[in-house]
């Protein structure tokens, strides 16, 4: 009876604990959130604002593919900004619209990524990240390119903060902007799917997930499930950020105290987890929503095998 006492204090201490823990992480996640919002907000209309200008002036738009996307058009381009640069030196304060040839005002479509040029010798990407073909974020990454003997950079950018954005500019962009760009494109694309698939499975089955939790590039998932009989923690991994599918997945379960006839026990007599393969094998191969209607369906199945 003791024992059982000292185990029900420490499981109501361990609970606290976790309850406090996860109450944390969601107030770090909504200020992460907030701050980072209210700190791009301006910089993202301003941008918007300025793309939508720069489109507005070009005389088409141009879908490009395979190998007509490559470092010769970005070439190009930063021989075009350069050329309006001069012209609208040369042109007072006119405006870019009115310096820049017609068959120069031209918009490029490359997969998720709108390219064109931007005033003051700079190049202006705007990623369009869709799923199941509807839009739901707007990224913008400028390149400025002050002459053709110093390498581009990227002047201003509405790219979160935590995607190493960075390191893509320091490894890529001086010998392959090409790359550079298309590894942007990649890396938003993964993210916000992933994001997306947290956000669907959060809301279709919210009332029975307890303590979710993910980091904010969402390349590691936590939750825990609290099934009639037992309790199941899913740990979710990511190989890098590019990838949309886990690579380390595992998923444990523990029989609850009030089925101690369907316990799993360890020779000292106490409860060990079980891992659920079918759950692990789910969520390497479909999206996260469609993986745990798949796993709930399953599960009571599953446990009264192994916990019988």
């Amino acid at each position: 009876m003791g024992e059982m006492i000292v185990s029900l204090d420490q499981d109501i201490r361990l609970d606290t604990t976790r309850a406090r823990f996860s109450s944390l992480l969601e107030r770090h996640r909504e200020l992460t959130n907030r701050l980072a919002r209210d700190s791009d907000k301006t910089i993202f209309d301003r941008l918007n604002k300025e793309f939508e200008a720069a489109r507005a002036s070009q005389s088409h738009e141009v879908c490009l593919d395979g190998e007509d996307w490559n470092d010769g058009l970005l070439a190009t381009l930063r021989e075009r900004v350069h050329m309006e640069a001069d012209r609208k030196a040369d042109n007072g304060n006119a405006g870019f619209a009115q310096v820049c040839h017609p068959e120069e005002r031209v918009t490029y479509r490359v997969g998720n990524k709108l390219i064109c040029c931007l005033e003051g010798a700079r190049i202006g990407i705007q990623y369009v990240i869709s799923l199941a073909g509807e839009t739901y974020e707007i990224y913008h990454c400028v390149l400025e390119t002050k002459s053709f003997l110093e390498k581009m950079i990227v002047l201003e950018h509405t790219i979160p903060f935590f995607l190493p954005l960075h390191d893509l500019e320091n490894d890529l962009l001086c010998s392959n902007a090409k790359k550079f760009i298309d590894n942007v494109g990649d890396l938003l694309q993964a993210y916000v799917e992933r994001k997306e698939q947290v956000r669907l499975m959060n809301e279709l089955y919210g009332n029975q997930i307890n303590e979710l939790y993910n980091s904010l590039p969402y390349h590691m998932i936590e939750f825990s499930v609290d099934d009639c009989e037992c309790k199941v923690m899913v740990s979710l991994r990511y190989g890098d950020l590019l990838s949309e599918l886990p690579t380390k997945v595992r998923v444990l379960a523990w029989p609850m105290h009030r089925q101690s006839k369907k316990q799993c026990t360890s020779p000292g007599n106490q409860t060990v987890p079980v891992r659920l393969f079918f759950a692990e094998n789910a969520l390497r191969i479909q999206s996260l929503p469609e993986a745990y209607a798949e796993i709930v369906i399953n599960l009571p199945g599953e446990i009264e095998q192994i916990f019988q």
